[in-house]
């Protein structure tokens, strides 16, 4: 079985309840393998970062198997508005953050399943320079953190991190720790480029945190919004507070 998230944004949560953690969100026009139904929840696995979770069964649309393999295997078309709205045959209104997915995209029509819709603003579809990264990072600063979060209205750090570079046309995984796992480790902070991503550690020694480094050895993050902040060798030092918060572990480069 298969689905797709036909609403704005909705909570993946860590277990089948209204009162659960939400661990990640799914926004509008994401794809995913149903694992798990029942009668009021599914369990899903995302396509895009292979991430699992639980939905509710009225926050999605069925797919035909046919339409989700060709949706893996087409060009992605996100939607570039920091909010917009699509609108149907019956011009009723869907809202979109920026970063949903519009599937089947092509000269500004969309669909799912059987409903069509129109979309008239900005689409990100080619894969962009790295000096793009910093640019796409700018939208987001100033949101609100938000544990589980990966839209304009909420976002954790690595929902930050991945959202960034999907616009650009670069996959990343979910969870800090998972991309840490990926791209190439660069030996000292002054090897970094504007792009790069610096990832930082607990007190057990387990990576908690990741942030996009910017010029001048200057860091934009997550952390209680998007900001931007000092990178030194120890780690992010908050300009505000005038304290280090968080310890760096490793810098890596994906572009």
């Amino acid at each position: 079985m298969f689905g797709i998230c036909n609403l704005s944004i909705v909570p993946l949560r860590l277990t089948p309840s209204d009162t659960s953690e939400m661990v990640n969100q799914v926004v509008f026009g994401e794809h995913f393998t149903i694992l798990e139904k029942d009668k009021k929840w599914s369990k899903i696995k995302l396509s895009f970062d292979g991430y699992e979770g639980y939905i509710d069964n009225k926050q999605y649309k069925d797919i035909l198997e046919e339409d989700y393999h060709t949706l893996c295997k087409s060009k992605k078309h996100y939607a570039g508005e920091l909010i917009d709205f699509i609108t149907d045959n019956t011009n009723n209104l869907t809202t979109i953050p920026l970063g949903a997915q519009l599937p089947f995209f092509n000269e500004h029509n969309l669909r799912i399943h059987e409903q069509s819709y129109t979309y008239e603003g900005k689409v990100y579809g080619e894969q962009l320079p790295k000096s793009s990264i910093i640019e796409k990072a700018f939208l987001f600063l100033n949101v609100p953190y938000l544990w589980g979060g990966k839209s304009p209205f909420g976002i954790d750090c690595s929902g930050f991190t991945q959202t960034v570079y999907k616009l650009c046309g670069y996959q990343l995984l979910r969870d800090a720790k998972e991309q840490a796992s990926q791209g190439e480790v660069l030996s000292f902070i002054e090897e970094s480029e504007p792009g790069d991503l610096a990832f930082f550690d607990n007190e057990e020694g387990m990576i908690t945190h990741v942030g996009i480094i910017m010029n001048d050895y200057n860091i934009i993050h997550a952390h209680g919004k998007v900001r931007i902040d000092k990178l030194d060798h120890s780690g992010i030092y908050n300009i505000d507070t005038h304290q280090h918060t968080h310890k760096l572990r490793v810098i890596k480069r994906f572009i």
